[in-house]
């Protein structure tokens, strides 16, 4: 378990370094989106990877790894919207921002962890694409809660989902990490 401790850290300081990068540009832009945009955005980016990795073809250049970021990433956001409600214009400095990503990666880490003792570590045996399969089921069933107006009767509700698809992305980044 302590691997995967180290490769969570060195896949998701990958992660932090992009959206720090992004947020130079942009600044915390993603503010506007709701969650249904946002979900829309990590259904984009796992469908190009199937894709990729159905036909080993990419005809604008998207690598299957930095979409898996940008899933990290995007549901990192959505988590913080979630819990923050969207804006109609930047409404929090970039190190406002930060501080949320921060907290809501330790709160996954912390997740994984447990997860991971419980249930052995079990994702080291899963495929690249089953796990990129999960990432999916994960995402339609948040555009299902989406579309109940976020209640559910006997499941977790979208946050958790949205902490399994980050989690799930981290383990398939460790996976491509190791080949």
């Amino acid at each position: 378990m302590a691997d995967t401790n180290k490769q969570f850290d060195e896949v998701t300081a990958k992660c932090r370094a992009i959206f720090v990068d992004k947020m130079q540009d942009y600044g915390a832009s993603w503010r506007i989106f709701r969650l249904a945009g946002i979900t829309d955005q990590l259904y984009i980016k796992v469908k190009n990877i199937r894709q990729v990795q159905e036909t080993g073809v990419s005809l604008v250049g998207d690598d299957i790894e930095g979409n898996l970021r940008a899933i990290v990433n995007y549901g990192i956001t959505a988590i913080i919207q979630s819990r923050h409600k969207f804006a109609d214009f930047i409404d929090m400095s970039n190190e406002e921002a930060l501080a949320l990503y921060d907290q809501v990666l330790a709160e996954a880490k912390e997740l994984m962890m447990r997860k991971n003792h419980d249930y052995g570590e079990a994702w080291r045996e899963m495929s690249k694409e089953g796990i990129v399969d999960m990432i999916m089921a994960k995402i339609i069933r948040i555009k299902t809660i989406i579309g109940h107006n976020g209640k559910t009767i006997s499941s977790e509700g979208a946050e958790g989902n949205y902490f399994d698809i980050i989690n799930y992305a981290i383990f398939d980044l460790i996976h491509y990490e190791k080949d």
